[in-house]
């Protein structure tokens, strides 16, 4: 049996991301995922140019995140991205991390669909190479 991929990222909140109070803005959550995803996807091997060179697009049509604890100014931050479903979709799951208490701060979960990057046309496969990267990478 394979082992789910996944990959982490080390993260340091930066001010221009809160707001007057020290507070992450919720937005920014999504942008932390999103390099966790970027890690995830290098892992397999298929960065943005290889998944475009597959002939699909990836957009983003679900986006679920649920805030446990406020994210602060210059709080170092882990952020674990896992793939959970690649069979004519990306479902990813995410959790955010207190780097020092390891304290899970947040969670959520993205599904993207493949689109024929041509026609703009939904796919209703996973692109072979794709699937061969993620196996690899899980062997």
């Amino acid at each position: 049996m394979t082992s789910p991929l996944q990959a982490e990222v080390t993260l340091e909140i930066p001010f221009h991301d809160v707001d007057s109070m020290g507070i992450v803005w919720h937005g920014h959550y999504l942008k932390y995922f999103e390099i966790a995803r970027t890690a995830l996807m290098r892992r397999a091997g298929m960065d943005l140019a290889d998944m475009h060179a597959s002939g699909c697009v990836w957009p983003v049509v679900t986006c679920e995140v649920k805030y446990l604890r406020p994210l602060r100014y210059g709080q170092k931050i882990r952020v674990e991205a896992r793939l959970e479903d690649y069979d004519c979709r990306l479902k990813i799951s995410y959790a955010i991390r207190d780097l020092d208490s390891d304290e899970r701060l947040t969670r959520g979960s993205t599904l993207q669909l493949p689109i024929d990057a041509a026609t703009g046309v939904a796919r209703y496969e996973t692109p072979a190479g794709l699937i061969a990267a993620i196996e690899r990478a899980q062997a």
